[in-house]
């Protein structure tokens, strides 16, 4: 029997509820989602879920919480909420923004959502200037300025997005808070080091980056990494199947993707889909759940 894996994937987890992006995830929200999960489905560490389900001995209705990123609130607001409803997850980090890193994407939001007046002037950044006056308009300004930057070679985005916005991006984990979740239980998983596609790095480059995330994160954590997100993670386009040869030599037992879907015991454990939970209703949720099981991988 194929019983099949249900791994989520989550990202950001609001303190409160966020005006701008009221699609976004936040503790009230997650945290039932969180009771859902615990009382319909059997919520197990990924590393055991995965060899469980390699074995075909995995219990019916079985499911996975995963965080990509390495967002500070993993620690404060995720963390809490997790152990308080007895629920094991797994972080995967990418280590170089550990200690005061940023996420190009999360600099750009915070610049337009706390830009003073109705006016946002970028003409230094070789940019122009937007009307921001309402919360509609800064969304939309927002949206665009993420598409136009997104086209960009990462250097010369990077260089743009200092010139806009040195300061004021969400935090992110540091090393304590790091170590604070492997030692609440939960599973530490490599991310890279700088969150690039691997598909847009060389071979020798991509061996790096796996090798160098993977690598601080032991340090810091004192134990064994031994599963991988891949950054981006669309099968085919920001990873290969090289990459996955890559994490094999390198020792790694299980690898996570973007794609959408559930995992059954024939699925490549170096390619497994995952499910990205919307931030409404618990019914929706379940729903959308109920569906994925029943789709053929």
């Amino acid at each position: 029997m194929q019983v099949p894996l249900s791994i989520l994937v989550y990202r950001r987890v609001l303190a409160s509820p966020d005006r701008l992006f009221p699609e976004a995830l936040d503790a009230g929200r997650f945290e039932q989602q969180l009771r859902l999960l615990r009382r319909w489905f059997h919520v197990l560490p990924l590393a055991q879920a995965v060899r469980r389900l390699q074995e075909r001995c995995l219990p019916g209705r079985s499911a996975c919480i995963t965080f990509d990123g390495a967002y500070a609130e993993h620690a404060t607001v995720a963390l809490p909420l997790l152990q308080k409803l007895g629920l094991p997850a797994t972080f995967f980090v990418a280590s170089g923004f550990l200690d005061g890193g940023f996420s190009w994407t999360d600099a750009v939001i915070e610049l337009v959502r706390n830009a003073p007046g109705d006016r946002l002037h970028l003409a230094c950044s070789g940019l122009g200037s937007y009307d921001i006056g309402c919360p509609v308009r800064r969304r939309a300004v927002i949206d665009m300025l993420l598409a136009s930057l997104a086209s960009l070679a990462p250097e010369e985005r990077l260089a743009r997005v200092r010139a806009m916005a040195p300061r004021g991006a969400p935090a992110m984990l540091v090393a304590d808070q790091l170590l604070a979740l492997h030692r609440a239980g939960m599973e530490i998983g490599a991310h890279t080091v700088s969150q690039a596609a691997l598909s847009s790095l060389s071979n020798a480059g991509a061996r790096a980056e796996i090798a160098g995330g993977r690598e601080r994160l032991e340090h810091i954590i004192q134990a064994p990494v031994r599963l991988f997100s891949y950054p981006c993670g669309k099968p085919g386009c920001d990873f290969e199947q090289r990459h996955a040869s890559m994490l094999r030599a390198q020792g790694f037992d299980a690898a996570v993707t973007t794609a959408q879907g559930v995992a059954r015991p024939d699925s490549d454990p170096y390619a497994l889909p995952r499910f990205t939970p919307w931030a409404g209703s618990s019914g929706a949720l379940l729903l959308r759940l109920g569906g994925h099981l029943l789709k053929r991988a």
